[in-house]
């Protein structure tokens, strides 16, 4: 269970990367495109015709970051339960109060679009919760091993 744990945090944390790269690529391309001449409007936005270079890094932003990741996040605190590691709950629980609070955001950046600092702020302590959340469960699992030797050999 310790590596099921592990490999749903490592996956929340690829999946912050996915994130950046693909809204990084999606916006590169609005930069192009209008430089080009180009002209986004709300006809173009709600025709969902866009075809510049990037366009697709919207709806891999829009999928990961909706689905994969918060199903991630709901998992890794199912996961936790069976976990006998002191402090797996209470990170995947941090994983998922993160995620919980970037989704919000995401979908209120529109409304208020200075809540976009805040979102991309917290993507990174999405980042961060999840990756110490997957080195410490290896860290106390190599921990307990080498307890476990250091005890055999003394007997």
């Amino acid at each position: 269970m310790r590596r099921t744990y592990s490999a749903f945090a490592w996956i929340i944390a690829g999946g912050v990367v996915v994130q950046a790269a693909s809204i990084a690529f999606a916006l590169g391309g609005i930069g192009r495109y209008v430089q080009d001449g180009g002209v986004i409007d709300k006809a173009l936005v709600e025709s969902r015709q866009a075809t510049f270079t990037g366009d697709l890094g919207f709806p891999i932003h829009g999928i990961v970051g909706g689905m994969v990741i918060p199903l991630a996040a709901v998992a890794l605190l199912i996961i936790a339960f069976f976990v006998k590691a002191r402090g797996a709950r209470k990170w995947a629980g941090i994983v998922l109060a993160l995620v919980a609070l970037q989704i919000t955001l995401g979908y209120s950046i529109v409304d208020m679009p200075y809540l976009g600092l805040v979102h991309g702020a917290n993507a990174l302590a999405v980042l961060l919760a999840s990756v110490y959340a997957a080195r410490r469960i290896r860290r106390s699992a190599t921990a307990g091993a080498e307890k476990t030797a250091a005890d055999a050999i003394a007997t």
